[in-house]
């Protein structure tokens, strides 16, 4: 777990852990009047208040972006950042007053350490009054003290996942950040192919997912449930000060799910829960529809997804 490093400005992250007990929450602050979306991927997600980052819903943004262990009961973790933001008086204006918005995400991590102890509101606002504008802590912390990659042959023969960061700054000084929980059920690819997370054989090396899959007739048998290959995702959320519009929002998002794909083999299955958010606090009027605004959403959703890509493979590279 080494060094700061770099958001954009105005964002904050901040993580709660239980070491022992293996589970925490990641806790993602936004600047006021930032927009967001999100890309749902996977087969088996766990989530809260997404559908407010539709491109069609009301809402042009959320206050914050939970990232949570304890499964479907880490989700009682948003509450406590909603608290915190009320607090603040950081939310939806309304009549009744301001009401947060907090899309969170889960990771199923109950089988590791201990499946009653589970974030929960006292836990979410923790990870906010932990907050800080650089990620000073990543691997087996917040969110992703209990993950693991490569799960084909059960939990026993996996390897640690975790939290990671990356950041990139554009040529017009935009800054692309990344921060991901890697609990997927394939293995975690290196930038030159290389296994970084995969399942250990018998002899305790590293074996490729895609390589064992097609010779399999079946489910693996395992004693144990708790080592069964059930329960895994990776989240990614993206950050950045570029002025676009929510819409624009969901693109990069979209983008950026590829660099899940370039980053974990196989991705995207009935097994996993993959979830992007991309959330954007430019203050500028975002460029007008046509071929220039096109082009500078290439290049943001290309950023995006290479910082994903880095930050997945951090997260591991952290852990072990």
């Amino acid at each position: 777990m080494t060094g700061p490093r770099r958001l954009p400005a105005g964002f904050r992250v901040g993580h709660w852990t239980d070491s022992d007990a293996r589970t925490g929450c990641t806790v993602v602050l936004a600047p006021p009047g930032t927009r967001g979306s999100v890309d749902v991927r996977g087969g088996g997600t766990g989530t809260r208040e997404i559908e407010t980052l539709s491109p069609l819903a009301n809402s042009e943004g959320p206050n914050a972006v939970l990232l949570t262990g304890g499964s479907a009961f880490g989700l009682a973790a948003a509450d406590g950042v909603v608290r915190w933001l009320e607090e603040r008086g950081a939310g939806r204006p309304t009549l009744g007053g301001v009401v947060p918005i907090v899309p969170t995400a889960v990771v199923f991590d109950l089988v590791e350490g201990s499946a009653a102890r589970r974030p929960g509101p006292d836990e979410g606002y923790a990870a906010c009054e932990a907050a800080g504008d650089a990620i000073s802590m990543r691997g087996p912390v917040g969110a992703g003290a209990g993950t693991a990659v490569g799960k084909l042959l059960g939990r026993a023969h996996a390897t640690r996942g975790g939290v990671g960061n990356a950041a990139r700054t554009l040529a017009d000084g935009t800054v692309v950040a990344a921060i991901a929980v890697a609990n997927a059920f394939g293995d975690v690819i290196g930038d030159e192919g290389e296994l970084l997370g995969a399942p250990r054989g018998e002899d305790g090396e590293l074996v490729r997912t895609s390589r064992l899959l097609p010779g399999m007739t079946g489910l693996p048998e395992f004693r144990d449930i708790s080592q069964r290959t059930a329960g895994n995702t990776t989240l990614v959320c993206v950050c950045t000060d570029a002025s676009v519009d929510k819409r624009t929002c969901a693109i990069v998002a979209r983008m950026a799910s590829a660099g899940i794909a370039r980053a974990v083999d196989p991705a995207f299955t009935p097994l996993d829960g993959d979830v992007v958010f991309c959330l954007a606090s430019g203050a500028d009027p975002p460029a007008p529809p046509g071929l220039a605004a096109s082009w500078s959403v290439t290049v943001l959703g290309s950023a995006a997804a290479t910082v994903t890509a880095e930050a997945i493979r951090d997260a591991v590279r952290q852990s072990s």
